[in-house]
């Protein structure tokens, strides 16, 4: 008889966006006027079309016996590794062979425990994104879900006092996951906070998975856009990076990571072992999408992904501020696309999304569903475009 993953059963039964998806539907059956999604974490702006025409050529290659190819590398073509490290590795000593494509930072970052044993102690964010907590549950290192979390797993809070980012604990673990900008709470790292964890993973002979997805956004002189500005990180660290919000890649999916050489564990080399892992595991990103991500690279196309990041951040100072002004208590929203709203009266997470969503027709994200330390608070976004967060402001007036 087939037996079933009994870790399956234990992820909680609903993914977050499924469940505020099922919410938004439920509620809308009861009005007319439209919804304005403004906790979403989808891209809005198109993608440029020096990225589009490459794409396009790239696809009229293949139907052409001359320029036809079949299978690529299944970690990657060179071309695109090359434009990766002359653009935003060109300081640090890792070769393109360092790196690796994939088709989105969700599958890596979710993909890459597999290079860790199952008695592993694993520390995740709290909040964060879910798939953090999601994967290792698929994994087994959890027993069942009870009371907002997962016994098995650390959790570090990232809370108010400590700027919504996690601090190392005064005790061993063996793989931390970071983000920074922090997805849901908006804030980043500065050199010095995250000093501190590259030295507590080379103390505790530890791995941090650092999810980059956002970095783009960061614009302040202190705050390190890669993990690799960190003394020692190239050491301790393996980091993740998407097209998505940059580029508009979300409907094509694009992303790259890099797991230096010097990283080991015991005699074994993960960046060996992955790339083994890969091989057997991975058929490889699309030859077309890839030649779109070297075109962003272009002269062009950086000039065209730096006007898509600064309407979006322009976008955040915006609803930040229009935040601020109607009594909200917010944060993050500077070197992030995604602002920490707090919620009004002490409501829960999910009886604040349920207000607005019922009072002003408002969907936002509840922070809770990122993890119990996001109790209290919702996450905005600044992907919307500017008249939906125009319209979303007015409607908050009436109700605040």
């Amino acid at each position: 008889m087939v037996k079933i993953n009994p870790h399956l059963l234990k992820l909680n039964s609903n993914y977050l966006f499924q469940e505020i998806e099922k919410r938004h539907k439920k509620m809308q059956k009861h009005f007319d006027i439209a919804f304005i999604n403004l906790g979403m974490g989808d891209a809005t702006l198109p993608i440029p079309s020096v990225v589009t025409d490459a794409i396009s050529s790239a696809v009229l290659e293949l139907k052409s016996e001359k320029t036809f190819r079949g299978y690529g590398p299944s970690h990657g073509e060179l071309f695109l590794k090359k434009a990766i490290k002359e653009n935003e590795y060109s300081n640090f000593s890792f070769t393109e062979d360092e790196i690796f494509i994939s088709n989105g930072t969700k599958t890596d970052i979710s993909a890459i425990q597999e290079l860790f044993a199952e008695d592993s102690i694993i520390a995740i964010s709290d909040p964060a994104y879910p798939v953090y907590v999601d994967s290792n549950v698929l994994a087994g290192r959890t027993k069942a879900f009870s009371q907002g979390t997962y016994e098995g797993l650390v959790y570090l809070p990232c809370l108010e006092e400590n700027n919504f980012l996690p601090v190392p604990p005064n005790f061993s673990c063996d793989v931390i996951y970071l983000c920074s900008p922090h997805n849901p709470t908006g804030s980043a790292f500065k050199k010095h906070e995250l000093q501190r964890w590259v030295d507590y993973a080379k103390k505790q002979q530890a791995i941090i998975l650092y999810d980059g997805a956002y970095e783009s956004f960061i614009s302040s002189s202190d705050t390190p856009r890669s993990i690799y500005e960190i003394k020692g990180a190239e050491d301790v660290a393996i980091e993740f990076r998407s097209f998505s919000k940059s580029a508009g890649f979300t409907s094509l999916r694009l992303s790259y990571y890099v797991i230096p050489k010097t990283l080991s564990s015991n005699v074994f080399s993960l960046h060996d072992l992955w790339k083994r892992r890969t091989d057997s595991r991975y058929g490889g990103t699309p030859y077309p999408i890839q030649r779109g991500g070297e075109a962003s690279f272009s002269k062009e196309g950086k000039k065209a992904l730096k006007e898509i990041i600064f309407k979006y951040k322009q976008n955040a100072l915006f609803l930040r501020e229009g935040l601020s002004s109607l009594g909200f208590t917010v944060f993050g929203g500077i070197d992030s696309p995604f602002i920490w709203c707090k919620t009004l009266n002490n409501l829960s997470s999910w009886d604040f999304f349920d207000y607005l969503l019922e009072k002003a027709q408002i969907i936002t994200a509840p922070g809770v569903g990122f993890g119990l330390s996001g109790e209290g608070f919702v996450r905005f976004s600044s992907f919307p475009k500017k008249e939906f967060l125009e319209e979303g402001l007015k409607r908050l007036k009436k109700i605040v």
